[in-house]
């Protein structure tokens, strides 16, 4: 028996249960089960507005009553193309209760990105943001499986306009598509037929890159949608003491389960707050006093940074987790010493469907004392995180490998994409692409990305698909991207681009280029003109040499 079957992080776990049933065969009946425990409390507040269980399960029986009256059938793709609104969970929970499956796209997406998610997953409808309609998928939709359009705004589900966040918007309504809330009242009242739903059906598509570059939709599973949820109750204490606080995009895995399910499953009231803006959270902070959140670090510094910031802003929360970009000892501190509360580290992928490792609740994070590196926790209940060499093989404790996980919380697959799922999932364990070791009690340290992944603000950005975006450019010969450290965003994207001979063009009209074709995240902040990128010998760009420039 190798050491990592032994589990040395069990006795890490305090209190907590080293292994525990998932108590739902899905997600739906999850949250059934909080609406039920809970008909007339909050499940959603947004600015001024609040959504109570029983209203939320009107609205969504509504929606998924007219979607399988337009004809939706168990199976279909419902696109997600929103901010962290109200209507993200409308459309989620609609499409389970219509049998389906919820697509999550990220609101920076532009026409290039959106045409790729919606064509691969094979998405029928596409719930979108009135503005998000007309500024990008308007061109996209014709051209896709896509028959309902259903758009709304952020002004819905609130009377209090934050000048801030909505300045200037009003409604429109675009020829092609439907009023989402006109949609959901045209079949309140209605209730659809019982769907079952089993552990091992999909709940929701999540993309990701991979080592090709090419986004992948991972597979989370019922199953694997309760089980992280009831690691976030019972290791994180999400949600016990009050409301979830919605820092991290919906769109994103953190946000999927560590706000939205957790939030049903408790249940707790959910707030969200349409995007982050560090003032407008801050004043939600004092406005719902919530007492569970987990975001970005970058996030957090923001708040930090932010005028007017006290430490009264973070007074209500008994539970703070950072996860999506990695925390320094200097910054845990500076929280600390800011706010008064401990922030606490997990690690996690969209393919364990949020956390693998947790540090658990109450006592920080240990330091490597050789690489100064913040533990990242230990692996979740139910969990098997093992490190290993190129071969597969289990490494010893303390020596440096790729992080491999097995356990409730692992992706079935890829969306279509077989060959990709064998080679990152082999015999269902994943294989992180992170490099890190375990240290003899089981905590886990990451000491790099296998991967030529950019970590920027906790989004990942893959270098190849910003290549190929500036070699559109007819000036580019050849580029290479790299991350590059930043304070505010811990990772940022860097261009180094050779031009053509006789070619001319200007670091800023580089930038430019890319930043219309690309989520905001995505294009580089920097470009550097060079006469030749450095290559082996068999002309494989050298990307390492790159970064050390």
């Amino acid at each position: 028996m190798s050491v990592y079957d032994e589990r040395p992080w069990l006795a890490l776990y305090g209190d907590q249960p080293a292994d525990y049933a998932v108590e739902f065969d899905d997600a739906l009946a999850m949250y059934r089960a909080g609406v039920a425990a809970d008909p007339d409390g909050v499940a959603l507040r947004y600015f001024d507005g609040t959504v109570t269980r029983r209203e939320l399960d009107e609205l969504t029986d509504g929606l998924a009553a007219g979607l399988l009256a337009d004809g939706f059938a168990p199976g279909d793709r419902l696109a997600v193309y929103l901010q962290n609104v109200p209507q993200f969970v409308i459309a989620m929970v609609a499409a389970w209760k219509a049998g389906g499956v919820m697509v999550s796209i990220n609101p920076m997406s532009r026409t290039r990105e959106l045409s790729y998610l919606l064509a691969d997953s094979g998405a029928t409808v596409l719930v979108c943001l009135e503005h998000l309609y007309d500024e990008v998928a308007r061109d996209v939709v014709p051209g896709t499986g896509v028959r309902l359009v259903l758009t709304t705004s952020g002004l819905d589900f609130q009377t209090r306009d934050d000048e801030r966040l909505f300045a200037g918007v009003t409604r429109q309504r675009h020829e092609g598509t439907t009023d989402l809330l006109e949609f959901i009242g045209q079949h309140r009242g209605q209730t659809p037929p019982p769907v079952e739903l089993a552990p091992d059906d999909v709940a929701f598509l999540t993309y990701t890159s991979g080592t090709t570059g090419v986004p992948k939709g991972a597979m989370n599973t019922h199953r694997n949608v309760v089980f992280t949820a009831q690691v976030y109750r019972d290791w994180v204490r999400a949600g016990r003491d009050g409301s979830v606080f919605g820092v991290a995009p919906l769109f994103h895995i953190t946000g999927l389960i560590g706000h939205v399910a957790v939030s049903m499953l408790v249940p707790a009231p959910l707030v969200l707050a349409y995007r982050f803006e560090p003032q407008v959270v801050l004043d939600a902070f004092l406005e719902h006093r919530p007492t569970f959140t987990i975001g970005a670090i970058t996030a957090f510094s923001a708040l930090l940074n932010a005028p007017g910031f006290t430490k009264d802003h973070f007074a209500s929360f008994t539970s703070i987790y950072s996860g999506g970009a990695a925390i320094s000892p200097a910054a845990e501190r500076a929280f600390l010493e800011a706010t008064g509360k401990q922030v606490h580290n997990a690690y996690g992928l969209t393919e364990t469907t949020s956390p693998m490792t947790v540090t658990p609740f109450g006592s920080p994070s240990p330091v490597d004392p050789t690489s100064g590196a913040l533990s990242v926790g230990v692996p979740a209940p139910n969990t098997v995180v093992r490190i290993q060499d190129d071969e597969g093989q289990d490494l010893p404790l303390g020596e440096v490998g790729e992080i491999v996980a097995e356990g409730p919380q692992v992706v079935a697959g890829y969306w279509g994409k077989p060959e990709e799922t064998a080679a990152n999932l082999p015999g269902g364990a994943l294989r992180s692409g992170d490099v890190g070791f375990m240290d003899p009690q089981g905590w886990v340290f990451i000491v790099d990305r296998k991967k030529d992944m950019i970590n920027a603000s906790g989004y990942k950005v893959w270098p190849r698909e910003v290549e190929d975006v500036l070699a559109e450019h007819p000036a580019v010969r050849e580029s290479a991207v790299v991350g590059v450290p930043d304070e505010k965003r811990g990772e940022t994207v860097k261009a180094y681009v050779s031009l053509r001979p006789g070619a001319s063009v200007t670091p800023e009209e580089l930038i430019a280029h890319c930043r219309e074709r690309m989520a905001a995240y995505k294009y580089p902040r920097s470009v550097e003109l060079i006469d030749e990128l450095p290559k082996t010998v068999t002309g494989k760009i050298l990307r390492r040499e790159l970064r050390g420039a």
